[in-house]
């Protein structure tokens, strides 16, 4: 294998860097790169799933974006959650994970399963009920996360919910 062009916390500007005394450049001054091995665990969790953080207010400063990757194990299905004021983006990056919701726009609520494959997007508009299911036995699926609020929002529910419309 090649030696990597960057160092992990380098970005691609590496006359940025402190040398012989000199100060770091501030973090939103910068391009970043975030290594695969170097993703941060201390992130918001919901049960059944691992979230890892590459762009965070934490990682690098960011101000109005979070991205990541979750892990979701097989034949799991995670708790029932939201993200709060977040409007999150998911790319499917391996395996077929489900997206559950309750939808609302007929006589009773019914669950709609979204099943994906890899390289499908899904969107989760602000305060949206949802779980994610990964039927595989074996396969774990992984997808990246973006959303558009610094952190990862995650708000754990004992249950899915219809989001009531504003007219309603």
């Amino acid at each position: 294998m090649s030696k990597p062009l960057t160092t992990p916390g380098e970005g691609f500007h590496p006359h940025l860097h402190p040398t012989d005394g000199q100060p770091v450049a501030p973090l939103r001054t910068r391009l970043h790169h975030i290594r695969a091995d170097a993703l941060d665990g201390d992130t918001a969790q919901t049960g059944g799933m691992r979230r890892f953080a590459a762009v965070s207010g934490t990682t690098v400063g960011s101000e109005k974006l979070w991205m990541g990757q979750t892990h979701v194990a097989p034949a799991t299905s995670s708790s029932d959650h939201h993200h709060g004021e977040s409007e999150t983006a998911i790319y499917v990056v391996s395996g077929h994970p489900e997206f559950v919701f309750l939808d609302d726009s007929g006589t009773r609520p019914e669950e709609v399963r979204l099943r994906t494959s890899p390289g499908d997007y899904i969107f989760v508009p602000p305060f949206v009920p949802h779980r994610e299911e990964n039927p595989d036995p074996a396969e774990e699926a992984v997808v990246v996360i973006a959303r558009s609020t610094q952190e990862a929002i995650v708000v754990n529910l004992p249950q899915l919910h219809a989001l009531r419309s504003p007219q309603s």
